[in-house]
């Protein structure tokens, strides 16, 4: 595999259900709170716009985006924590743009975890505003909940 993400190499399709298990492999290492396997199979079957990318042939990150009249909501985006630092999580952005221009969209609209450092600087480099709060949208260690930061990237 590529030491860092290639348009030659990266393809992206659609995410189906046989992709799960290898999902779920990313979702459960990435993150302390993970979707569940229900949640994707569920995002699939109700139509949801559900893209893996591949490189190599090997999954190496997905995003689930719902599109809602002129405004797509960036459900999940994420890369496999072994391939950070990449360039897999900015292929991944730019897909997902492509897919909201393409669907006529006027914005992106986001929520992320301030403890999500790493993120944060993606989104922001990227050009996504900050444009708001959901207070405690997220689980958090000790039945606790964390804060979302609301972004959008206007198309």
């Amino acid at each position: 595999m590529n030491a860092r993400a290639s348009p030659e190499t990266l393809k992206f399709e659609r995410m189906r259900e046989v992709d799960v298990d290898d999902v779920m492999q990313i979702e459960l290492a990435a993150y302390p709170f993970p979707w569940s396997a229900g949640n994707f199979n569920d995002s699939i079957r109700s139509g949801y716009f559900c893209r893996v990318g591949r490189d190599d042939g090997r999954l190496v990150g997905y995003f689930l985006m719902l599109m809602i009249i002129d405004e797509a909501h960036l459900l999940n985006i994420t890369v496999d924590p072994a391939l950070h630092g990449r360039g897999y999580g900015l292929a991944l952005l730019e897909h997902v743009e492509a897919c909201a221009r393409a669907h006529d969209m006027a914005s992106i609209l986001l929520e992320v975890r301030p403890s999500n450092a790493r993120a944060l600087a993606i989104y922001e480099r990227y050009g996504y505003k900050r444009i708001g709060t959901r207070r405690k949208y997220y689980p958090a260690p000790n039945n606790t909940r964390e804060d979302a930061i609301v972004m959008r990237f206007k198309l």
